[in-house]
Order: C-alpha cells, then sequence, then structure tokens
C-alpha cells in the first residue's frame, strides 16, 4: 500500500525553474481539457486503494490518471507517454505539473500497478466523467443518450498467430526456462531440435506436404511430453525456502498442466477447449465472416455509442464469444450506469436477432426491408451504421487493434480505457468549439461597439458642421434681408 499524496497544498514559487502557467496558452485544448474535468473525483472514488498512514508518499492520483488519459487519447504504450511528457509542457500541466520537469514522474511499472489497483471501477469512474464533463460545458446533452447504437467487435490480443508448432515449441520453452531456475536437470531439453522441427514444419507446410508437417508435429509433442514429465516428477521433490520459489514452483506445475491440454488437443477438439496461446491462455477464437480476416485471437468486446452524437457510452469486454443477442442486456445496463440517463431506443444490426432482453427500452433491429416503414423511424435506422466507425477510430487511435494489457482483466480495462480516449478526445474538440464561438461573439461585439462609436463621432461631426455653417452665414443673410 501506498500513503494518498496531499494535492491541496499551496505550491511555492521557485526562482530557478519555470511555472507551466507562464508556458502554456489559455486558449490550448489540453488546457480547456484540463479545467473542465473534476479531478477531485478520482481521489474520492480511488481513496480505498491507498492506505492513510503506511507507506511512502505515492504519485499524485492526478498525475497518474493523466497519464493514463494521454496514453489513451494519443495511442502510446507507457514508454512512449513518459518519454514525450519529459517534452511537452501541456502534458504535464495536464497532468497538475507546476513547474516544467525534465524527467519524468514515475516509471512503466508503476503505470501498470496502477491499472491494476484502480480496476474496473476505476476505469468506469474514468468514463463517467468524460460524459459528465461534456454535460457541464454544454458540449452533449441528455436527450442525446436517450437513443443509441449497438454492436459487438473483436478485441485482438498481442498474441502470434497460432500454430500446432509454434504452440508446442513455445510451450517447451516456457516449461524449461522455469524448471531450470528451480534447478531442475533435464536429460534433454530439445533446444537445438525443437528449432530444427519448427523450421522444418514452415518448409513443410509451404511446400503443400501436409503429411511431413503432421509427423514433426507428432515428434515436437513427444519433445513436449518428455519435457514436462521431467519437470513434474521434479516438482514434487521440491521443497521451496522462500517466496519466489514457491511462485516459481506454481508457475512451473501451471505450465505443465497447460502443456498436457496442449498436448491432448487435435482437429476435433472443440474450439473454445483449444489453448491458442501459452502467456495468454484464455485468448478465443472469434469468426466474425470478414473476408480480410476469417479469424480473430482476442475477446469479444460490446459497445454503445449515443445515435445522434456518437458519444461513446458503454463499452465492456465480453468473454466465452458469446452471442450478441445476449449481450444486450448487460451493455445496456452498463450503458445507463455511465451516463445516468436510461436509453429509451436502441438500434442493432441483424446479429441481435432473438435478443434476451426484457427491458422498456424500445429495441430496434434495422433489417433490409424497409419498405411501408415511417420516415422519422428511417432516420434512426440509417443513423445505426455510425457505431461502426466510431469502433474503427477506437481500434485505430486509440490503442485497441492489439490489446497489450495481460489476462482477462487487461482485456477489460483495455476496451473501458480506449472508451475514455475516445471521449477526451471528442470533447476537446468540443471544447475548443465553444471557446472559438466564444471569441467569436466578443470580437463580433467589440466590433459593433467601434462601428456605433465611429457612426457617432460621424454624426458629431456632422452636426458641428451644419452648426459652424450656419453661425458663418447668418451675417450674410442678415445683410440681404436689411438691405431688401
Amino acid at each position: 500500500m501506498m500513503t494518498k499524496t496531499d494535492s491541496t497544498r499551496p505550491v511555492q514559487d521557485d526562482l530557478f525553474r519555470v511555472m507551466l502557467c507562464d508556458l502554456v496558452a489559455k486558449d490550448h485544448e489540453l488546457v480547456l481539457l484540463s479545467d473542465a474535468i473534476d479531478w477531485k473525483r478520482f481521489e474520492k472514488a480511488l481513496e480505498p486503494a491507498y492506505s492513510s498512514d503506511k507507506g511512502r508518499p505515492s504519485v499524485p492520483i492526478r498525475m497518474m490518471a493523466g497519464l493514463t488519459f494521454l496514453k489513451y487519447m494519443f495511442a502510446m504504450s507507457d514508454q512512449d507517454v513518459l518519454d514525450n511528457w519529459c517534452e511537452n509542457p501541456y502534458w504535464q500541466y495536464f497532468c497538475g505539473g507546476e513547474f516544467f520537469e525534465h524527467r519524468p514522474p514515475t516509471d512503466q511499472a508503476t503505470m501498470s500497478r496502477w491499472r491494476s489497483r484502480s480496476g474496473e471501477a476505476g476505469a468506469k469512474e474514468m468514463i463517467m466523467e468524460t460524459l459528465a464533463a461534456a454535460l457541464r460545458n454544454k458540449v452533449a446533452r441528455k436527450k442525446d443518450f436517450e437513443r443509441v447504437n449497438v454492436d459487438t467487435t473483436v478485441q485482438e490480443k498481442n498474441v502470434r498467430f497460432p500454430t500446432d508448432a509454434r504452440t508446442l515449441d513455445r510451450a517447451r520453452e516456457r516449461v524449461v526456462a522455469t524448471g531450470e531456475k528451480l534447478g531442475v536437470r533435464f536429460s534433454r531439453n530439445y533446444v537445438r531440435k525443437g528449432k530444427t522441427m519448427l523450421r522444418k514444419h514452415s518448409g513443410y507446410v509451404k511446400a503443400k506436404q501436409f503429411n511431413r508437417a503432421a509427423n514433426v508435429v507428432r515428434a515436437m509433442k513427444q519433445y513436449l511430453r518428455n519435457v514436462s514429465d521431467e519437470a513434474e516428477a521434479a516438482a514434487m521433490g521440491i521443497v521451496p525456502r522462500d517466496a519466489r520459489e514457491m511462485a516459481l514452483l506454481e508457475q512451473l506445475r501451471g505450465y505443465v498442466e497447460l502443456s498436457r491440454k496442449i498436448i491432448a488437443q487435435d482437429k476435433s477438439t472443440p474450439g473454445r477447449d483449444k489453448v491458442y496461446s501459452v502467456h495468454e491462455p484464455h485468448v478465443e477464437c472469434i469468426a466474425k465472416g470478414k473476408v480480410h480476416k476469417r479469424y480473430e485471437f482476442g475477446v469479444k468486446a460490446g459497445f454503445v455509442t449515443a445515435s445522434r452524437t456518437n458519444w461513446i457510452l458503454g463499452a465492456m469486454a465480453l468473454p466465452g464469444n458469446p452471442y450478441d443477442g445476449n449481450t444486450l442486456s448487460q451493455v445496456l445496463k452498463q450503458a445507463e450506469e455511465i451516463c445516468g440517463v436510461k436509453p429509451q431506443h436502441a438500434y442493432c444490426d441483424l446479429g441481435y436477432r432473438g435478443h434476451d432482453y426484457k427491458g422498456e427500452c424500445d429495441v430496434q433491429v434495422v433489417n433490409r426491408f424497409r419498405k411501408r416503414k415511417p420516415r422519422t423511424l428511417l432516420r434512426w435506422w440509417k443513423r445505426r451504421s455510425a457505431v461502426e466507425p466510431v469502433i474503427g477510430h477506437v481500434k485505430s487511435d486509440h490503442y485497441m487493434e492489439r490489446n497489450m494489457l495481460g489476462g482477462k482483466q487487461g482485456d477489460k480495462l483495455n476496451a473501458m480505457l480506449s472508451a475514455v480516449g475516445f471521449n477526451l478526445v471528442k470533447l476537446m474538440k468540443g471544447l475548443k468549439k465553444i471557446w472559438l464561438k466564444r471569441l467569436f461573439l466578443c470580437l463580433r461585439t467589440e466590433a459593433d461597439n467601434i462601428v456605433d462609436a465611429v457612426n457617432g463621432l460621424l454624426r458629431w461631426f456632422g452636426a458641428v458642421r451644419c452648426q459652424a455653417a450656419v453661425v458663418l452665414c447668418r451675417p450674410v443673410f442678415a445683410a440681404d434681408w436689411h438691405f431688401a
């Protein structure tokens, strides 16, 4: 545990350091976004994750939340965010810095642990704050959240394309490496033979010699079986001396059990029972019917967006590759909890036929038969496809295309934090538009005042000129009248 750093203390000026408020422009997007977010909300929500009197002082919660926001706004790794933070004063101001710093405030290991500590509750608070900030600053309206679009996609994991030979060789490498750390002496570790057989398998498959490739796979299974038997026998006689050896022993037993499962699987094994990756054994094979990519390896994710304005109201990982219609209830429930508005109408594609939702929301399954439909209904049916580019932007621009976070919790966090990055960019652009609109109105008002002042001066000068002419011409008129 770590003691939460107090961010309410006043900051004293420093003669030898530059204050960020003197460097940044007040009309910059990140400055406007920083002022729009309620940072105290995260400190209250994450209070149970910190100790009150034990441990060293932690990095401020605003700093960690700001770094997480920047990571998913600009689709960067943890180390890239820290490197760019040292060069960009706007990023430092956004994260709550007071002075320009030349060294990163933390490291990537701390960022990873902070994500695990905040968990789903912290990610949910971040999505809620993005929408609450949009409502406070009048970038969005609650009325826009009553009509939603729902769709699913695949969040791919950062794993290699699985083949039998690769999976067998990787499992053998993990068993041997973990066993050697515990002092296990293998009669043969098959390091040289493993590389040779893996190269042979690739060549046989390229030449379409599938019988020879199957023989190679059979031999690699035997290599893995031999190594696993030796590791299992040695693990029974190992007495761990400390916590490190205990953790390594548990890891070795897990790899041996996983190896048994990999050896037993074949073509007849159901897809949901297969192991596609050794370091991420929960990865699923999902076929979405795409022509360019028949199979994707990861987890299914559901998204709920506003039909009119495309704000992401809900994002969640759906393990087990469920039918789309069976996920409608939970994604709509999450959207209601996040935005605080109960959806009145939901528009889905044909993948949601036969859904299990039984609430008050009117679920419209958009089909191909659109004749004799009211024009107002057809208008919202056409807006159903607006969820597709939103998912595309989340994947390509906000770090969801290849999920780097490990485990099942990493799948859930990455889906939600990618939605946070999308909403933040949308909020940042909306705040900039509002600021420009206000600036235009101010300039227009000043211009109108200047024009009115100039017209007043012209009228005043015109009146003065007329009075002067009357004064000058009065004697002439008087003389002419006396002469007459």
